[in-house]
């Protein structure tokens, strides 16, 4: 059995993070559900984020920003099913001024079932864009697979 904290946990510079699938994730034909795929990303995203010392309700009260999904891309490639244990895999592959992207996708074992590209954008609470508070932009640095702008 392979160990994981709850957070998942981070391999140089992939997160992964282990997902089981439900029941309530998949279609009449124990297929995961399309939009689940989002949740399933969204998780993984926020322990990683978590983990770079981003947690949500502290970077509100110290830094009064959050960051909010600008565009997704995914590339759906096989279906998984009913009580895979699948894994999901996240790099940082840019950092920009008030944004950064990660590549996330989705592994049953050694195939790989999904692709996503995620865009998101730091901004203040009543919806401008924010710079990315330095000292969080010192941690994710470290962890950034592609140069920064």
């Amino acid at each position: 059995m392979t160990e994981h904290c709850i957070g998942g946990k981070m391999d140089g510079r992939v997160h992964r993070f282990p997902v089981r699938v439900y029941y309530e994730d998949t279609d009449a034909g124990g297929i995961v559900y399309h939009s689940n795929y989002l949740n399933f990303a969204e998780r993984a995203r926020t322990e990683m984020m978590r983990g770079f010392g981003l947690d949500h309700l502290r970077l509100k009260a110290e830094q009064n920003v959050l960051f909010a999904v600008r565009s997704c891309e995914i590339d759906f490639r096989r279906p998984a099913r009913l009580e895979d244990l699948l894994e999901l895999r996240s790099t940082l592959v840019h950092l920009g001024g008030a944004s950064l992207h990660l590549a996330q996708s989705v592994w049953r074992g050694d195939e790989e079932l999904v692709q996503l590209v995620m865009r998101l954008v730091c901004m203040t609470f009543d919806g401008k864009a924010a710079r990315i508070p330095l000292s969080l932009r010192e941690n994710l640095q470290d962890f950034l697979t592609q140069e920064a702008d």
